[in-house]
């Protein structure tokens, strides 16, 4: 038995049943955490797509995935259930409750609270986006916690047909939210250049690449035929190469997985200690 305060972590499984490394990539971030600190601390996962699960207010942090298809609110049962979490969220946040409820959102959740918020606008790329791309930080986010002990520009895993562009600077300032990270420079390509992590308020913070991606995961679905055979046949031979070449590097990769989602925890953690 141990006498040290639980702390709850609810999993937001948004994939709808499509095989996926995002889910084990967030396990392992979690048992690794735990270890490292000798937490007393347990994560439940909620299908909430495909199984209509949503979790209620009784976890301390929140963690959403990406997952498949369209971030604009078609209307579903499960999307009505996901925004009254979020609202009941903020307003738990924002009452007099001292145990405020962190939450990290990733890629189509990233979109999803985008469309909650109106923060830009949302469509398809030209072509999708995949790979270990560089992300590069905003002077905002060089002063944000949770990019602490990252290079600019640092490396992600980049998997999505969507986007988001265009911020609403005007109600970025309304709100008090930051935008701390955006896409890489393209100088020869006349496209704006996508949001890539927002700092909603003081407890929500989402990225639209997916930090819980590990080298391990990435390399060898990257070296299944069919996942070959699709990078290649979308950005070449070459890029496919720099694909494995920069998995390979522990700088990258291997560095925004041991770092964000962590220095996320960090701050849920003290902050549930009562240390922040």
């Amino acid at each position: 038995m141990t006498n040290k305060p639980e702390i709850k972590v609810a999993i937001l499984d948004l994939y709808d049943g499509i095989a996926n490394e995002g889910m084990r990539g967030f396990q392992d971030i979690l048992n690794r955490y735990k270890a490292q600190h000798d937490l007393n601390l347990s994560y439940k996962i909620f299908d909430v797509r495909r199984g209509g699960e949503m979790p209620g207010l009784n976890f301390d942090i929140y963690i959403s995935s990406g997952g498949p298809g369209s971030p604009l609110a078609e209307g579903t049962e499960w999307e009505k259930k996901y925004f009254r979490l979020t609202d009941k969220l903020e307003d738990h946040n924002l009452s007099n409750n001292t145990d405020k409820k962190h939450a990290f959102f990733v890629c189509h959740s990233f979109q999803l609270m985008c469309l909650k918020y109106d923060l830009g606008d949302i469509n398809t790329r030209r072509s999708p986006s995949f790979g270990v791309l560089p992300v590069n930080q905003t002077s905002a986010g060089a002063n944000e916690p949770i990019l602490k002990g990252l290079a600019d520009p640092f490396y992600a895993v980049d998997s999505r047909s969507w986007q988001v562009i265009n911020p609403n600077e005007n109600l970025f300032k309304e709100l008090g939210m930051q935008l701390v990270a955006i896409e890489k420079e393209r100088p020869h390509i006349d496209l704006p250049r996508a949001m890539m992590a927002v700092r909603f308020n003081p407890y929500f913070f989402s990225t639209q690449f997916h930090p819980e991606a590990d080298a391990d995961g990435m390399r060898s679905m990257l070296l299944r035929e069919e996942k070959k055979d699709e990078v290649i046949n979308e950005h070449g031979e070459v890029k496919y190469a720099e694909m494995l070449q920069r998995l390979a590097d522990p700088d990258k990769i291997t560095h925004t997985q041991q770092t964000m989602i962590p220095n996320f925890l960090d701050r849920a953690v003290m902050d549930l200690q009562g240390l922040v």
